[in-house]
């Protein structure tokens, strides 16, 4: 069971885990052991998750997300296979969490009447300054 809010907690039975040999530093160790982790969350399934947030999850995915609908997060930077294991469990928590929080609406603002004269006197002035670099006396009308 992985917890992730009070609300809400995935079952063991949505996520897999699979082994592999990890590339990076590690010695002959590297070429041992199976310490880097796949883990495999079938979201798309998943009767915890809101379909807002499953929406929101795809979008955060990217290319993590899978065409039957499984985010998959693969974590091989450390050379135990029990750490790597934690940090993908983590970094899918992280995700996931980030997909329940709703976004707030943006709610469209005019400029305030004092901002807008504030716009309209600073291009006066900069036209001005623009005015007074023309040579004397040449009007082009």
């Amino acid at each position: 069971m992985l917890r992730i809010t009070d609300a809400v907690s995935i079952a063991d039975w949505e996520l897999t885990e699979q082994f592999t040999r990890a590339s990076g530093p590690g010695g002959q160790n590297v070429n041992k052991v199976s310490s880097a982790v796949e883990l495999r969350f079938e979201a798309e399934r998943s009767p915890h998750l809101p379909a807002d947030a499953k929406a929101r999850l795809r979008r955060l995915a990217g290319r993590r997300w899978t065409a039957d609908g499984a985010v998959i997060i693969r974590a091989e930077t450390h050379r135990s296979q029990a750490r790597n294991r934690e940090e993908a469990r983590e970094r899918l928590a992280e995700l996931i969490e980030k997909a329940l929080h709703r976004p707030k609406r943006r709610v469209a603002t005019k400029p305030t009447l004092g901002s807008k004269r504030r716009r309209l006197a600073a291009k006066t002035r900069r036209g001005e300054v623009k005015a007074l670099r023309q040579a004397p006396g040449s009007d082009e009308s």
